[in-house]
């Protein structure tokens, strides 16, 4: 069989940070000759007008799913290991423009825009100096993620494979004030660790190596909140045992996801965790009523 490059290229594009190239290749066996498409190892760098729609329709999804309201979240893309790409100040992630968009060193200073960078730049900026492996960052405020992290509860029970798989679990970084250093202070312990953090009385941020896996890691976040609640508003969920969790983090190359979370104490807890954890205490029939009792009393219903 005889190999003859075909003189034009088809650039195949996709939802991704690089795109993909498909190079034709034109074949002979014997009188027999045909053209087919062969994948390259080469990708082609998107451009940064291109970078910039992707940020547009990500703000746009967050929008319409309903994880920000009125001018909520950021968003970001590494550009370059100098520039980054991010949302501006005071605008709704569901009606911005590529022109909105600002680029900024890694200090955060403006280079290009005719808007104010995001207040939370900073948070973005640690990302990436600590996770030379991120290439975006987004921040939003998924209502039932949200309200595990108002209420002081990180997302990190054993419950659902996909999100062992996927994550590992979602921590809960303690609250900093919005703008402010303070901000990241809570979430540098998590962020080596994890590509997704829940964030004490704020919301949550995900990241990843391009824009739209951290979207799909915040959609994940946003199921697993829903889920768990459920299983809360059902009596509570049945949390799996060490030796199954193990054999999920096992299975991470059999599926090819690439994840630094590993299993650690508490995260995620494992069934055996909450047995231990649970205090149990027992008393006899009279005992109940005179405990019912006093309470009643202490309260003044009964005399």
């Amino acid at each position: 069989m005889l190999y003859q490059l075909a003189d034009d290229v088809h650039f195949d594009r996709h939802l991704k940070r690089e795109s993909e190239i498909w190079i034709p290749i034109r074949a002979a066996v014997g009188d027999y000759c045909f053209t087919t498409l062969v994948q390259s190892s080469f990708h082609m760098p998107k451009t940064e007008q291109e970078y910039r729609q992707d940020i547009i329709d990500i703000g746009k999804l967050v929008f319409q799913k309903g994880w920000v309201a009125a001018n909520d979240g950021n968003i970001s893309i590494r550009l370059d290991k100098n520039r980054v790409l991010c949302t501006c100040a005071g605008i709704c992630k569901g009606m911005m423009r590529p022109e909105d968009l600002v680029v900024c060193d890694l200090d955060g200073n403006k280079l290009e825009g005719l808007r104010d960078r995001t207040s939370e730049l900073a948070m973005h900026l640690t990302i990436y100096q600590m996770r030379p492996d991120i290439f975006s960052v987004l921040h939003a405020h998924p209502p039932v993620a949200t309200g595990f992290a108002v209420a002081g509860r990180a997302l990190n029970l054993a419950l659902l494979p996909e999100v062992i798989i996927g994550l590992g679990c979602v921590p809960l970084a303690d609250y900093g004030l919005p703008g402010t250093s303070a901000l990241t202070d809570g979430m540098l312990p998590y962020i080596p660790k994890y590509d997704a953090i829940l964030m004490g009385n704020h919301g949550s941020v995900c990241y990843g190596e391009d824009v739209y896996k951290a979207f799909f890691k915040m959609e994940t976040v946003e199921h697993f909140a829903r889920i768990a609640l459920v299983a809360e508003l059902l009596g509570g969920p049945k949390v799996l045992p060490k030796d199954e969790v193990d054999k999920l983090f096992d299975s991470r190359t059999r599926y090819g996801v690439k994840s630094r979370s590993s299993m650690e104490p508490g995260c995620p807890i494992v069934a055996e965790d909450v047995e231990q954890s649970e205090e149990r205490f027992q008393v006899t029939r009279q005992e109940l009523i005179a405990l019912v009792d006093e309470a009643l009393r202490a309260r003044g219903v009964l005399a």
